[in-house]
Parts: C-alpha cells; sequence; structure tokens
C-alpha cells in the first residue's frame, strides 16, 4: 500500500494564534486513519489545510503525488479528494436527489453517474426512500448520510470526514461508522476527525492524538484504544 496522504511539517497561523504547530502524518492508500482530540486541538484546521480551505504557512501537503497548497480548492476535489464538512453542510432546499447530483457536478460520465446513484441508495437505502424529499426535512442522521452520499458522488479515492457523529443519537453514530466501514470496504481511504474517539478507533487502522495544534501521541488504533493515557483523557476512564 502506497502512501496516498503525506502531510509534512505543517505550520498554521490565524493571527497571532499558532492554530497548527509542526505536524506531520500519512494515510496510506486503502487505510482508516483517524485524528482524534478535544474541541479547539486543530483537527478540523487540519482537514481544512488539506482540502484547500486555509492556507498553511509552510510545510507540505501531498495527494496521489499532487502539491495541495499549490491546487485551488475546486480542483482538489477533482483529484480525488472529497470532504464531508462539519455540520453536513446539505443543500436544505433542495431534494435528496438534487443534493447528490451537486455532489456528481464535477463529472461528465454520465452512465457511470446513474450507476453511481444506485450505488449510493443501495448502501444508504433510507435515501432512496426519500429521494424526492427536501434535504431540509430529514433528521440529523439522514442529513449526515446525505452529505456522505453527496461526497461519494464524486467519485473519490479519500474521504475527508468532520465530526460525523455530532449530534446524534447513539444508535445512529453506530449505523453512521457502519457505513463509513462499508465505504472504506468499497475501496475509499478514508481520514476521519471526530471527538467520539471511541468510535473512532474502533473502526480506524492507525490514529494520530492532536493537543492544542501539535500531535501528542500516535500508533495503530488497537493500541491507542488500549492506552491508559488514552483511556483517561478521551474514553471515560
Amino acid at each position: 500500500m502506497g502512501v496516498m496522504l503525506s502531510v509534512k511539517n505543517l505550520e498554521v497561523f490565524y493571527g497571532s494564534i499558532h492554530a497548527i504547530k509542526d505536524i506531520s502524518f500519512e494515510v496510506a492508500e486503502g487505510e482508516i486513519v483517524t485524528l482524534i482530540g478535544a474541541n479547539g486541538a486543530g483537527k478540523t484546521t487540519t482537514l481544512h489545510s488539506i482540502s484547500g480551505l486555509v492556507k498553511p504557512k509552510s510545510g507540505e501537503i501531498t495527494f496521489c503525488g499532487s502539491d495541495l497548497r499549490t491546487t485551488d480548492a475546486h480542483k482538489i476535489i477533482k483529484l480525488g479528494l472529497a470532504q464531508v464538512p462539519e455540520g453536513r453542510r446539505i443543500f436544505s432546499r433542495m431534494t435528496v436527489q438534487e443534493n447528490l447530483e451537486m455532489g456528481a457536478y464535477i463529472r461528465s460520465d454520465s452512465q457511470t453517474i446513474q450507476k453511481d446513484y444506485e450505488k449510493i441508495f443501495e448502501r444508504l437505502p433510507r435515501l432512496k426512500e426519500r429521494r424526492k424529499q427536501l434535504a431540509g426535512t430529514l433528521s440529523g442522521g439522514e442529513q449526515q448520510m446525505l452529505a456522505i452520499g453527496r461526497a461519494l458522488m464524486c467519485n473519490p479515492k479519500m474521504l475527508l470526514l468532520d465530526e460525523p457523529s455530532m449530534g446524534l443519537s447513539p444508535l445512529l453514530v453506530n449505523e453512521i461508522f457502519s457505513i463509513i466501514r462499508d465505504v472504506n470496504q468499497s475501496g475509499v481511504t478514508v481520514l476521519l476527525v471526530e471527538q467520539n474517539a471511541k468510535k473512532a478507533l474502533e473502526i480506524a487502522n492507525r490514529a494520530y492524538v492532536l493537543e492544542t495544534g501539535a500531535i501528542a501521541m500516535e500508533g495503530d488504533a488497537d493500541e491507542l484504544a488500549n492506552d491508559e493515557k488514552v483511556r483517561s483523557a478521551y474514553l471515560g476512564g
């Protein structure tokens, strides 16, 4: 498995605030890698740096051999990197079907697109039932499924997920994590930012712990899930 995403010596400032302090990590093809940490640790800023929404002060970000620091945000999607943003950001006044169509806007392979709609509806049958419904009328869990489905319509090599479990009931959290695992098993590499460290470590191969903008620990997800420091700080015991 080759390295798909490489982040080296990343530094991000917001004015005088040093938000990201010299972090380096990588994600290999086929993996689920998670970034865990408390609120304000720099997890979302890291994702935004990768997807082109935040401009780092220094460091390298390489995806499938392309330098993302010199690539416009809309071109990053075309390279095969799709983000499911925090808070879903679905188009609430558009139908489920129209939201999925927005996900495919960068593509021109209409026959394959049609097959991909069917794949999404197979994987997320609840969306199929509601395909003509306005997205704003969906439940929180269904909106999260739609945000994932919309990102998958870009036909990505890699999915960036920012706090997918936020605001969901434990039952729905389990369902969303099961979908993420399924998406990964279908061949999509995943970088997951998540406050629910327990669930994230259950499905990830490897993990990085962020504390105040720096990587405090890294390792196999199983090892970190059993580490005393991680358990007491992030796993409630």
